[in-house]
């Protein structure tokens, strides 16, 4: 047995003890376990590969693109699969489909990024505000919270658009705030069982403020839950950023954005089915990753779902 060996087992043992000797080897048993459970999910564990694939492919974009994905070659126009080499065969303007999705998935990945920086951000200090505080704070947020709810998420997406003006950043914007309110009702329901537990009530004897309440104990409770939530909401998320570049309200020409892609191909879905087909199936297999991936941390992060 080597010394390699003798580490790895050393470090197994350390990160599943029963008994942590500090709140950060806790905090990393507690990971662990997570990830190992994670990992007994086969179909988590294909939805995480395809995102990481997706990652790579993204950060790699200019390596591996056969080609430039704004180059016009109008003599080669919709140029089926697999000929004059154009894998998945080139669009109305002669442009390589395969390039221009490689370079897309940067856009995708940069539209759910901020989104699920902002959204459950701005979700979770709304949820626990109202739920903290209580009175006609949590009722007025919560009416609020209600009236963007009473909304179908794609038609106020699409009026917020409108009103910003087209852009990736205003389309970021608009499903920001059309995407806020389940984590705000998330983030209050978690808030009101906790806020009189006794360990809060401990907190509080103890001079701590409601602040630091809110930030420093009540906040970590609620991660878990909105991290699953957001997980499952990408899919949503990407469909919503689709349909807004479908309608040109947001990635412009000649950006890559895959609903582009799609809005452009839908002239010749007929005859050159591939031009819409390929970014569909890109926003398709990308959507079922996220769902996989979210349904396996729904196991992990919340046991009681899972169990029922």
């Amino acid at each position: 047995m080597t010394n390699q060996d003798v580490d790895a087992k050393g470090w197994r043992a350390w990160l599943l003890t029963d008994v942590p000797t500090s709140r950060n080897h806790a905090r990393m048993v507690s990971w662990y376990q997570g990830w190992l459970s994670l990992k007994r999910n086969t179909l988590a564990m294909i939805g995480l590969a395809i995102l990481v694939a997706l990652l790579l492919v993204a950060a790699l974009a200019p390596l591996i693109a056969p080609h430039d994905p704004f180059f016009q070659d109008l003599s080669n126009r919709l140029a089926a699969p697999f000929s004059a080499g154009h894998v998945l065969g080139t669009d109305s303007l002669g442009r390589d489909i395969l390039s221009r999705l490689i370079y897309g998935s940067r856009i995708t990945l940069y539209i759910v990024v901020l989104v699920a920086l902002i959204a459950p951000a701005a979700g979770l200090i709304i949820g626990t505000v109202a739920g903290y505080t209580g009175g006609i704070v949590d009722t007025v947020l919560m009416r609020l919270t209600d009236i963007f709810l009473a909304f179908p998420r794609l038609v106020l997406a699409l009026a917020f658009a409108a009103a910003l003006g087209a852009g990736i950043e205003n389309a970021v914007l608009a499903i920001s705030l059309t995407a806020w309110p389940p984590y705000a009702r998330i983030a209050r329901a978690e808030t009101l069982t906790i806020r009189n537990s006794d360990f809060i009530s401990a907190i509080r004897l103890q001079g701590a403020g409601a602040i630091r309440i809110v930030t420093r104990h009540i906040w970590p409770l609620c991660i878990s839950s909105l991290v699953v939530r957001v997980t499952l909401d990408m899919a949503g998320i990407i469909l919503t950023a689709a349909g807004l570049g479908f309608l040109g309200l947001g990635a412009q020409p000649p950006s890559p954005e895959w609903g582009a892609m799609i809005s452009d191909g839908r002239k010749f879905i007929l005859d050159h089915w591939w031009v819409a087909t390929m970014p569909g199936l890109a926003i398709f297999t990308i959507s079922l990753a996220f769902n996989l991936l979210g349904d396996g941390l729904r196991d992990v992060l919340d046991p009681k779902e899972s169990s029922q």
